[in-house]
């Protein structure tokens, strides 16, 4: 334990100073960005592999910045709750990483954003302190704004300066919170205002703050009606961004708002606030309907996995209000169990979007028509990870519920219970549109989608030959798969793409059977928390 606090500022340094390299070698030498991020990326995993082992063996690494002591200073803190989302962080921002190798995007200005956003998340997981948690914040939303906005045509700059507009506005709401909350107390130490906030003579200071702090990340966490920055964001974005923001954006803004409830307020002072556990819970429970709703009636892929998000991010903020209204220790399992699974979810499927949309312009449900016999290893990777989205056992996604579920029964609270189970039935609903689509209807001219410059080749495809390209019902991904055989053009998706894929469906389910541990590892936590 002598020097393992060290790796706090490092894993959030590292990456913020190393984002200027990309550009700063891009005078001299190409194709510099790669390398570096690789190497950043891969250090930062290791060195959170290496935190977790002290954290979940001995207990709570503190680093005080600076050596000033944290009433005055900053704190970063790592405990089983915040590690949970350090190690999603560093093995998703790997993971894509390893896919934009061949697959995009590329260019020292992504590298560079990539890298300040991966620092932005690692902030928000480890600091202690509520306004150097809204720094963090706008590090990360300012680094989502570049990566949207790197995409091709007009839409992607509109949807950018659409989250560029809501995400101030949420900051905003966030730091007057924080500014009422440092007001009643005079601290800004998470642990300190835990302390003070009880006692505090200015209450009604204290309930003004909490709640701007609540519609703050109610955009962050993109909750109905103010998410509407999201589907928009993830539609546009690049199709190698789009897993990164997905998984990680908004699981750390979601984190952040269950800190905030079990670490800074506290469960037993917001259950004696008025009206803040069923404004909690009405946020949450709205958001999961109208996401669920939304998500059914969508025709484009990416788009319906965003209001997928808004639901599956509504259970989380339903099982904060759950913890506040019943003090459930379940719920809170639950909630952080399925932000870690919902972050790996997302980055899956997206990620097998994106190989679909490499392999063939695919882009809408029904261009997805007889994927399953044109390439059946990702559409087995997305059938998995569409299942464990619904939450059939043994997913991740089973169990995250399955708590949240327990936790609203525990506590009485049978509506809360209700919404999840017919969330349920609405997110079979639209994975099911899309896994008969890849299953159970062949590709028909009409389905079939604009041609792509290539195609996969993951194994499903390997008999065709050149003459098919004359058929008059072979379409562009035919014609595509012929010139790879003939050496025409270059495979746009690589064996290594594919496998990142097949490891999230592997660990979707590797998650689920391992969800009692998952609670076991989070005890010493909610044992401080919750007596």
């Amino acid at each position: 334990m002598s020097n393992v606090d060290l790796i706090l500022p490092l894993l959030i340094v590292a990456p913020i100073l190393a984002a200027t390299l990309p550009i700063a070698l891009g005078l001299w030498f190409d194709r510099t960005g790669w390398p570096v991020a690789g190497l950043t990326t891969l250090g930062l995993f290791a060195s959170a592999v290496v935190l977790a082992s002290e954290v979940y063996a001995g207990g709570d690494v503190r680093h005080e910045l600076g050596g000033y002591k944290r009433t005055y200073g900053i704190e970063l803190v790592a405990d089983e709750f915040s590690m949970l989302i350090v190690l999603l962080v560093t093995a998703v921002a790997l993971g894509v990483l390893a896919y934009t190798r061949h697959g995009g995007p590329h260019g020292n200005t992504f590298y560079t954003a990539y890298l300040l956003l991966t620092g932005g998340l690692l902030g928000i997981s480890l600091t202690g302190d509520v306004f150097n948690l809204f720094v963090f914040l706008e590090i990360t939303s300012l680094a989502t704004y570049a990566l949207v906005a790197s995409g091709d045509g007009p839409e992607s700059a509109v949807a950018s300066l659409k989250y560029l507009i809501l995400g101030t506005v949420a900051a905003s709401m966030y730091l007057i919170g924080v500014a009422f909350v440092f007001m009643a107390t005079g601290t800004l130490n998470m642990v300190e205002l835990a302390e003070a906030i009880p006692g505090a003579e200015a209450q009604t200071l204290i309930h003004a703050g909490f709640a701007f702090m609540v519609v703050g990340f109610a955009v962050k966490v993109a909750q109905w009606p103010l998410h509407t920055w999201q589907p928009s964001a993830y539609q546009q974005a690049p199709d190698g961004v789009t897993p990164l923001i997905a998984a990680l954006v908004s699981t750390a803004s979601a984190y952040a708002f269950g800190r905030l409830i079990v670490t800074v307020f506290e469960v037993e002072y917001l259950a004696t606030m008025p009206n803040a556990a069923a404004v909690v819970l009405a946020i949450g429970c709205v958001s999961v309907l109208a996401g669920t709703v939304l998500a059914v009636i969508q025709t484009e892929v990416k788009r319906m996995l965003a209001y997928s998000s808004v639901s599956q991010f509504g259970l989380v903020v339903a099982a904060y209000g759950v913890v506040i209204a019943g003090n459930s220790e379940t719920a809170f399992v639950g909630a952080a169990i399925h932000l870690v699974g919902h972050g790996l979810l997302k980055a899956g499927l997206f990620l097998g979007a994106a190989l679909v949309a490499a392999s063939y312009g695919a882009r809408t449900v029904d261009e997805y028509a007889g994927l399953a016999k044109e390439r059946p290893v990702i559409a087995g990777s997305m059938a998995v990870l569409l299942f464990a989205l619904v939450g059939v056992p043994p997913g991740v996604g089973f169990v995250g519920k399955w708590y949240i579920a327990l936790g609203a029964v525990e506590s009485q609270l049978w509506p809360v219970a209700a919404v999840i189970f017919l969330s349920t039935m609405l997110t079979l609903a639209y994975a099911a549109r899309l896994l008969e689509k890849m299953y159970f209807t062949p590709p028909a001219a009409v389905d079939r989608p604009h041609a792509p410059g290539a195609v996969a080749t993951d194994g499903g495809d390997a008999d065709r030959d050149e003459s098919d390209a004359a058929d008059p019902e072979f379409d562009g991904a035919g014609t595509a798969a012929a010139a790879i055989r003939g050496g025409e053009t270059r495979d746009p998706v690589s064996t290594g793409m594919v496998a990142i894929v097949v490891v999230a469906a592997l660990g979707a389910v590797a998650l689920g059977f391992a969800g009692g541990t998952l609670a076991d590892l989070l005890s010493p936590f909610l044992t401080e928390v919750f007596n």
